[in-house]
């Protein structure tokens, strides 16, 4: 669980349920309108899948499990991991590195250290690591595009919404129905309000997250590439450390050292 993104939640939902509360006196079905759901919720979904192919629109699930759960494994575990790989395969050889691929969990490690035991050329090991490098950031760019267009055409709606009750308001002043004018009225402020809260209380954050989290697991993979092209080069384990560390910022390298 990311625990920053659970508290963030929290947080906003509080905050929001709070004030309404203030407001409306319990009454929370004063800022219910269907005209403005349909408007901004059904408006966004339309947008989504004008603009995306069906099957990054149907990877939500794995966008929302990205957001919540976090299960990349942090630099201090990838630098104690490989510093033990790296003195094993410095004391007995590369070969002797097949019998820990049973305890290394992530794949792209895994696959990589896979191919330096069995021979595979340098140049091969990373041409190849590198094509699954862009076809990962390829599949993080789906999920913050699917986020960004709804942060985007999610006022946009709220606009049309808030448009089209404004159109109602003027329609109905030559009746001088208070009960009509009020509801129009309602849909044109409750559609804008629904427009910014999907925006920036919603898909704002969890798009923005979501590339945060997309940059960290490609500096990881770096760094365990590097690591793996050190192993096989036959370095020193302090050297193929050092190496991992200049991916690091300079602060956290010392405290990166203690903990390895």
């Amino acid at each position: 669980m990311d625990k920053a993104s659970l508290i963030g939640l929290l947080i906003g939902v509080s905050a929001l349920g709070f004030v309404f509360y203030e407001v409306s006196h319990g009454n929370f079905m004063m800022f219910y309108s269907l005209e403005g759901v349909l408007m901004v919720g059904c408006g966004s979904v339309s947008v989504i899948f004008m603009s995306m192919p069906l099957d990054k629109v149907l990877g939500l699930p794995g966008y929302l499990k990205r957001f919540m759960f976090h299960k990349g494994m942090a630099p201090v575990e990838v630098i104690t991991l490989v510093n033990t790989l790296s003195e094993k395969a410095r004391r007995d050889g590369i070969l002797a590195l097949e019998s820990e691929m049973a305890n290394i969990k992530d794949n792209f490690l895994a696959a990589g250290l896979k191919m330096a035991i069995d021979g595979v050329e340098p140049a091969n090991i990373e041409s190849t690591c590198r094509m699954e490098l862009v076809a990962m950031q390829d599949r993080h760019k789906a999920g913050k595009k699917f986020f960004d267009l709804i942060k985007v055409y999610g006022p946009g709606y709220g606009l049309v919404g808030t448009l089209v009750g404004q159109v109602g308001l003027f329609g109905n002043l030559g009746s001088a129905d208070i009960g009509q004018l009020g509801h129009a009225l309602a849909i044109a402020v409750v559609a804008t309000m629904y427009g910014a809260i999907v925006a920036n209380a919603i898909a704002g954050p969890i798009g923005d997250k979501l590339a945060l989290r997309s940059a960290e697991e490609m500096i990881g993979r770096e760094m365990m590439l590097q690591a793996i092209l050190s192993i096989q080069a036959g370095d020193n384990p302090r050297v193929t450390e050092e190496k991992m560390l200049a991916f690091i910022p300079a602060a956290g390298r010392t405290k990166l050292r203690k903990a390895a």
